[in-house]
This record gives structure tokens, sequence and C-alpha cells, in this order.
């Protein structure tokens, strides 16, 4: 699904040349569930952007789904980005004046989608948050606004999920409830790459991409159960 060939970023701070990635090779298969981890300026942020066409990579290829990204142009990368790629960030990105359903509903309206109230109820769902459908960010807990920012991200059925610290803002409880809702859409057959700063987090998915300084030091299988299909109950 993602395949990234040499990818390097350099930002310039004036006359200075900051790198953030140097030459990162990574491949992620459709289905896989990876955590990228690392010290805060490690680059994984970066990565991630770059992954989302958020960022463009300074040199390297990238290629998702078999597509060359760096020949697209803003129009098609546009289009791929809200048609193959959900998101979802630590802090929401809500619009607090705005019911849960409205919020989902808008990736559909900027792709002029019909049946958007249908669709985004229909995503509510998934997450365990249909009931909650008309009630505004303010009158729900931070694991249920997330819950809405998944829906959000669902609801053009994407086949990758970039998830940017999805529970750096929750308590233990209502982390392990982001992760399980993840595990069930992993298990869907959406690929998931997300950030985190929790090593507890990181180790109950599939597998583990440590960075530092810019540069990918360690990949490894977890072999967490986790995000396993549950054993079949015997009468």
């Amino acid at each position: 699904m993602i395949e990234l060939e040499k990818i390097s970023k350099i930002y310039q701070m004036g006359k200075i040349e900051v790198p953030a990635l140097k030459e990162v090779s990574l491949k992620v298969q459709a289905g896989e569930m990876v955590a990228l981890v690392g010290a805060s300026g490690s680059g994984k942020s970066t990565l991630m952007n770059i992954m989302g066409f958020l960022d463009q990579p300074t040199s390297g290829k990238y290629f998702l789904e078999g597509e060359d990204v760096s020949q697209l142009n803003d129009n098609r990368l546009a289009e791929m980005r809200n048609r193959k790629i959900g998101f979802v960030f630590q802090s929401y990105n809500l619009l607090p004046r705005t019911a849960a359903v409205a919020n989902v509903e808008l990736p559909l309206i900027y792709g002029g989608a019909s049946q958007k109230r249908k669709r985004a109820l229909e995503a509510l769902e998934r997450v365990g948050l249909k009931a909650r459908a008309n009630h505004k960010p303010s009158e729900l807990s931070g694991g249920e606004q997330q819950r809405v920012a998944i829906a959000r991200a669902l609801v053009n059925n994407p086949s990758l999920i970039l998830a940017d610290e999805p529970t750096g803002n929750l308590d233990t409880k209502a982390a392990n409830e982001i992760i399980q809702i993840f595990c069930q859409l992993n298990r869907d057959g959406i690929t998931i790459v997300m950030v985190t700063h929790e090593m507890d987090i990181a180790a109950q998915t599939k597998r583990i991409v440590r960075l530092l300084d810019g540069q990918i030091i360690e990949d490894k299988l977890t072999g967490a159960k986790t995000c396993e299909p549950p054993e079949p109950t015997r009468s």
C-alpha cells in the first residue's frame, strides 16, 4: 500500500537547513497496523504528514497503492487524500458549535457526495456513537469526541487511516477504547499508521517503527494479540 523510497525532508530556517528526515525508506502492506514512535523531533510526524500529502518531501519517492505521488498535481492529490485517506488527530479538530453528525458529514460536503446524513450516521454507528449524533463536542467526553473524529475519518470509506497521537489527550480507559476501535477497523481491512509516544499504546499494534534524528533505527513486529480476532466461544 505505502512505499517510501529514500524520503528526505529539509526545512529552511533562514540560512540554516534543518533535516527532518534523512533518506527514509519504508513499506507498509495493505492491512497492517503500524505505530511510528520516537522522541520529539525524531521525524515521525513529518513522515506521517508526507504519507498524507500534507507535506512534500525534499527528495525521494512515495508510492501509494502503486501510484507515484510525486507525479500528481494538487487537484489529484486532494482527490486522493479525500478518497483514500482518513485522518485522526490528537486535538480532534471538531467544529465546536456543530453536532457530531454534521462534523462527520464535512468530508462528504467537500467531496459533493450524496446521502450525507445516512453515511455519517453509519460511520458514527461503527464507533458506537450513533446515539450521540446530535450532541455538540462540548456535550461529549474526550473519548467520545475522538470517536466522532474517527467516524469523520471513516465516512469516505478510506483504505488508509493516519492517526497522529490519537490517544494523547485521553485517560487510560478512553485510550484503550480508542485502540480497540482501531483494532476493529484494522480487522475490517483498513490499513492504519499511528504516531504515538506512548509505548503501551504502540505495543498493542502489530508493528513498531522507531525513528531517531530523522532516520529509522528499528522496525519490528510486536507479536501483540490485541488486534487479533477474538477466540470463538465454545458452548
